[in-house]
């Protein structure tokens, strides 16, 4: 559908109407001040550079949420210089807020374990797993949004899952499976 999206511009809103709660949820459960906004740039990008979809590198929602974390990488670096004083000269700028996340976590019970743990994780293998895990993503899938092959993207989602298995209770690994 998204390839055909290229030749003709009307079909481009199904996809539109069958992907939008996904990017949203995924925008605000990383930037929930802003999830509309990002979403709303999200599918300006994808419809401007939907010619540029290849059917070959994966399906569209792979894409999608590839072009949705791009979008959330570049708001993250607009909010860093927007801050009083901007960026500080010599230290990098950390694209993943993940200090964060913990006040967006349902299961305030378990929020301080399950953020120690997933806070532990490379940011990779964390991005990996929440994309399998928060978005529903196919490991083949998160693998195209994070721009590395399917078969290191399950290599690193297997390490993540383990790490995540062996340190965590019982009843806080369901959804990590």
């Amino acid at each position: 559908m998204l390839a055909r999206a290229a030749r003709d511009p009307a079909s481009f809103e199904p996809l539109v109407r069958r992907h939008s709660t996904a990017l949203h949820g995924y925008f605000a459960r990383r930037a929930p001040h802003a999830a509309d906004d990002l979403l709303a740039e999200a599918w300006l990008q994808a419809y401007t550079a939907r010619r540029g979809f290849d059917a070959d590198r994966g399906p569209a929602r792979a894409w999608l949420f590839g072009v949705a974390r791009n979008v959330l990488s570049a708001h993250w670096r607009r909010t860093e210089r927007q801050r009083p004083g901007g960026r500080s000269e010599g230290i990098p700028f950390r694209d993943d807020p993940w200090e964060a996340v913990d006040e967006r976590l349902d299961a305030a019970a378990v929020a301080p374990r399950l953020r120690e743990l997933l806070g532990g994780l490379p940011p990779e293998e964390r991005e990996l797993l929440l994309l399998v895990a928060w978005e529903q993503l196919t490991p083949g899938e998160a693998a195209a949004v994070v721009g590395i092959p399917a078969g290191t993207a399950r290599s690193r989602l297997h390490r993540a899952r383990h790490r995540m298995r062996a340190d965590a209770p019982l009843n806080l690994t369901g959804d990590l499976a």
